[in-house]
Formats: structure tokens, C-alpha cells, sequence
């Protein structure tokens, strides 16, 4: 599904923004006139792609393409790039950062998964470049897996919104990081939340989508959900959660989204929406027998919500400096 065009734009353009360092919009709590430095000074891995996030999953993009789809002449500057941003220095700084007093919530959750998702993209691979830039950020990585594991101690209540604050998404990149690194303590952390928050849930009403989402919080449950609970136990559960899927109800999960400004950085989020459902939905159809209806109806949704967005990834900076990482999940997922 995955051309090699769309490999080499979408390694072009997290290249291009990468070591773009402006515009730049922080996460940063200032404490004096002393805090008023530049974001390649603060986050001299991250600093670019508009925000910290975006950057850190960008890496990941790269990361993943470079041994899924390797491409000569993009590969030696996917390389050259690593070498100079993945240092034991660079990671000291980031680690001063979150050591701040007023940085305990920074990027809470969603910066925290992309971090774990990309240590865990370098973890799982027996190259030689790979097991050195993992072992270089293996410390910040520990950090937030920490930080996920004390937060998720407190964390009474999920946030069920569409966009960065949404725990069932970070659960789920949070597992995939805690499987691959054999992290015992994130992994049950992650799985009694999901069960605490989520396994009682019945009959989505998926009022969705709102005008700023990228994520679709029925969706993004049922899909972490799936990844948390033993096959015998999901399929039930997800029967309950939507039950009246093969009846393409709610219809409001089956219809694409339309963008009206991508230009509008909050609005262009509606593109991410296309793509995150497109990814669901393939894996929830994937999660199901081929002969069960619903498989189909999913299959078509996600293929429809696919198309509607994955020619958008790049042209406006307030959706190029990130859609591509949505839509290699959802090209991914759909092979």
C-alpha cells in the first residue's frame, strides 16, 4: 500500500522541518527573564517541526523508514541527521529540561508516547546505527516511561478529547514501547488503566467529530482496547462498545471529514482525523474474521477516510510539519 513516491516525500518533508526551528510553538513555563532562549537552546533534539511533539514523532517517521523502505540517497541523509542530533550531550539538556520544577506536565501524554514509540522503533532493530541511538536515548526514554508510570498512579478520571490530551492514545503507543522494551512495570501500569477507564464502556454514541480533532476518542478506545485485552475478551467487549457497527451506525465513524482551511493550524487537524481513523479502523477490521460483515464495512471505511485525506500531507507547513506520521500509520496498517 505504501508506495516508494510516498516514502520519499514523506521522508523529504520531515527532513525539511526537522531543523526547521521556526515558527515554534513552545511548551515552556518561564520563570524568569533567564528562560527566555532560543527552542534549539532548550530542545536541542527537538526543536523544530513547530512543536517538540511533532518533531520527536517525525524522528520516528524517519526512523521507521529508513529500515522499512530504505532509499539510497534519502537514507544517507536520514543517517547524517541522526549522527548530529543523537547525542549523550543532547540528551543531557532534554533531561535538564524535564528536571525543571515547572516541567512535570510537559507534553503530557502525547509528547511522553511519541518519545516511547520512537525509543522503541530504534529498540527493536539489531543495526548498528539503531542499537546506538537507542542506547543514546535510552535515558530519556526511562524518564518518561517513569513519568507515565507515577502519572497513571493519579490519574482518576481518562480525557476522551480528539486531540493531544487523549490517555487512550497514549496507552497505546505507551504498550508498544512497554513490549518491545520489556518494561513489566509500564506495561501493567498501561493495561489496569485502559481496563480501569474503559472496559465498562458500552454502546459509543460517538458524538464526533469536533472542529479541531485528529483522533477519534471512539475509535482511538476501541483500538487501544484491542491491543490491551486477550482476543476472547475484545471481541465481546467490542460487540458491547458498538453494537450497532454492521448497521454502519453510528454513521458519523464512517464518513471522512472535511477540511474547510489547511492553512488554520486547528482546523488542518481534521486531515490527522482522516488519517488516525483510517488506522483504526484497519486494525479493528484486521482484529475480526474476514467472513464477519463488519470486517468489510470497516475495510471500506478506512480505505474511504484514507483517500480523503493522504494527498494533504504536505503543501501547508500547519499540516506538513506532521500529518505524514498519520498517514504512514494508516498506509501501514492497511497492508
Amino acid at each position: 500500500m505504501l508506495t516508494q513516491q510516498q516514502v520519499d516525500q514523506f521522508a523529504k518533508v520531515a527532513l525539511d522541518h526537522v531543523t526547521r526551528e521556526y515558527p515554534n510553538k513552545l511548551d515552556h513555563v518561564l520563570t524568569g527573564p533567564e528562560d527566555l532562549v532560543s527552542p534549539r537552546t532548550l530542545h536541542p533534539m527537538f526543536f523544530g517541526s513547530f512543536d517538540w511533539h511533532s518533531c520527536v514523532h517525525a524522528h520516528w517517521l524517519l526512523a521507521r523508514l529508513l529500515v522499512s523502505h530504505p532509499a539510497p540517497a534519502l537514507s544517507d541523509a536520514i543517517l547524517a541527521h541522526f549522527a548530529t542530533v543523537f547525542t549523550r550531550d543532547n540528551v543531557s539538556v532534554e533531561l535538564a529540561y524535564l528536571a525543571r520544577p515547572t516541567s512535570g506536565t510537559f507534553e503530557r501524554p502525547y509528547g511522553w508516547a511519541w518519545l516511547l514509540m520512537l525509543a522503541a522503533e530504534l529498540e527493536r532493530h539489531e543495526n548498528r546505527n539503531y542499537l546506538t541511538w537507542a542506547t543514546v536515548l535510552r535515558p530519556l526514554a526511562k524518564t518518561f516511561a517513569q513519568r507515565f508510570i507515577n502519572f497513571l498512579a493519579k490519574a482518576t478520571y481518562p480525557i476522551r478529547s480528539g486531540s493531544h490530551s487523549n490517555t487512550a492514545f497514549a496507552l497505546t503507543l505507551a504498550l508498544d514501547y512497554a513490549r518491545t522494551c520489556k518494561d513489566e512495570a509500564l506495561a501493567r501500569a498501561v493495561t489496569h488503566a485502559a481496563r480501569d477507564w474503559f472496559v465498562s464502556d458500552t454502546n459509543c454514541q460517538a458524538w464526533e467529530p469536533g472542529g479541531e480533532d485528529f483522533l477519534s476518542p471512539c475509535l482511538i478506545e476501541a483500538e487501544c482496547m484491542r491491543r490491551m485485552l486477550p482476543q476472547e475478551e475484545f471481541g465481546p467487549w467490542f460487540a458491547g462498545f458498538l453494537p450497532r457497527l454492521s448497521e454502519r451506525q453510528p454513521l458519523t465513524l464512517f464518513e471522512s471529514v472535511s477540511v474547510s482551511d489547511r492553512s488554520d493550524g486547528r482546523i488542518a487537524h481534521l486531515d490527522g482525523l482522516n488519517l488516525s481513523r483510517a488506522w483504526c479502523w484497519s486494525g479493528l477490521a484486521a482484529s475480526i474474521s474476514v467472513a464477519d460483515p463488519r470486517a468489510d464495512l470497516m475495510r471500506d471505511a478506512a480505505a474511504r477516510h484514507r483517500e480523503a485525506s493522504i494527498q494533504h500531507v504536505s503543501g501547508e507547513y500547519m499540516g506538513e510539519h506532521w500529518l505524514a506520521t498519520f498517514a504512514l500509520l494508516a498506509l501501514e496498517a492497511a497492508d
